[in-house]
């Protein structure tokens, strides 16, 4: 899962596998994009008193976007709503520019992001790092204690037949290797960049699907490992073995509001203390009851904000 950060929806029959269609360059704003078309009218530029919040195009990254939404409007803040805008180079432009103001991340992938040459894998060194990274204009508020990260996984059947534990033991395989993920996995050190440089792998194949699909290859014995995050649910629903990383190729990965300076005092309240309540375990529930128990994302958010004692 890259972080560009795609999920993968549980399948419960085989599909065909389409190529992905990540976010390109274009304004992920403008009419005819693929995110979802902000609520309340204004698409970028908010006022003091409001915040434009996007999202990845994954459903994790939305039900956090909407899990801020509330927590903001329960505080008095105007929240227009512009999610799964596209991958993770989409999204930052977007932000960049002011045309949104706010949006979930994840420490390790965005550190990595803008310095490649990062080695930090403590959560709190990754954090304290990523500060120092941002472009001026950028911030994060503090980090949560969830956290959901890159992995690679295979069937039950391929750890076994090829015994495998960790990510180098692939190395013995790499001539049978298929690998299935999101298309920028080709191209980011946690990616296929990072599995040459740091583990000496190249698999013979690597296919860019779009985050059902490539969990469907895996199931489906069309690839031999996929990238897929380790809070997804068809982990555990598919009996995926998610192999080691040794050496931290995917580092830590904290769950933070990536936000405009500008608009810090508009949010830091409300979203510290999400992030204070926010945990891996939670996390993961949350995001199966949306993906496995297909219950809406303003539901799943207002209930558990609500259990959290913030609504």
């Amino acid at each position: 899962m890259n972080r560009a950060r795609t999920f993968a929806a549980i399948a419960l029959a085989a599909v065909a596998l389409p190529l992905a269609a990540c976010g390109g360059g274009s304004n992920p704003l403008q009419p005819g994009s693929t995110g979802t078309a902000p609520q309340g009218g204004a698409t970028g530029g908010s006022a003091s008193g409001s915040v434009t919040i996007g999202s990845a195009n994954f459903p994790e990254s939305t039900l956090l976007g909407e899990v801020y939404a509330q927590a903001l409007e329960a505080k008095g803040v105007t929240v227009n709503r512009h999610f799964n805008i596209g991958n993770r180079e989409t999204y930052l432009k977007a932000i960049t520019d002011g045309e949104i103001d706010l949006v979930p991340e994840y420490t390790g992938s965005l550190l990595n992001y803008y310095d490649q040459s990062a080695t930090e894998t403590n959560p709190d060194a990754v954090f304290k790092l990523l500060k120092t990274k941002l472009p001026q204009g950028l911030t994060v508020l503090d980090k949560s204690a969830a956290e959901d990260k890159n992995s690679l996984a295979v069937t039950k059947e391929t750890a076994q037949g090829w015994n495998l534990k960790a990510i180098p033991d692939l190395a013995a395989h790499q001539s049978e290797l298929t690998i299935a993920a999101p298309a920028e996995f080709r191209t980011r050190q946690q990616g296929l960049v990072g599995l040459k440089s740091v583990y000496n792998i190249v698999p013979k194949e690597f296919r860019p699907l779009d985050s059902q699909a490539t969990v469907n290859a895996l199931k489906n014995g069309q690839v031999k490992a996929a990238n897929i995050f380790t809070t997804d649910p068809s982990i555990v629903a598919n009996g995926f073995v998610v192999l080691d990383d040794p050496k931290g190729l995917f580092g830590s990965d904290n769950v933070v509001p990536l936000v405009r300076t500008d608009k810090v005092d508009t949010v830091k309240e409300a979203l510290n203390v999400v992030s204070a309540k926010l945990d891996t375990s939670a996390l993961a529930q949350l995001v199966k009851q949306v993906v496995v128990d297909h219950k809406d994302d303003s539901v799943v958010a207002k209930d558990w904000l609500t259990s959290a004692g913030l609504l």
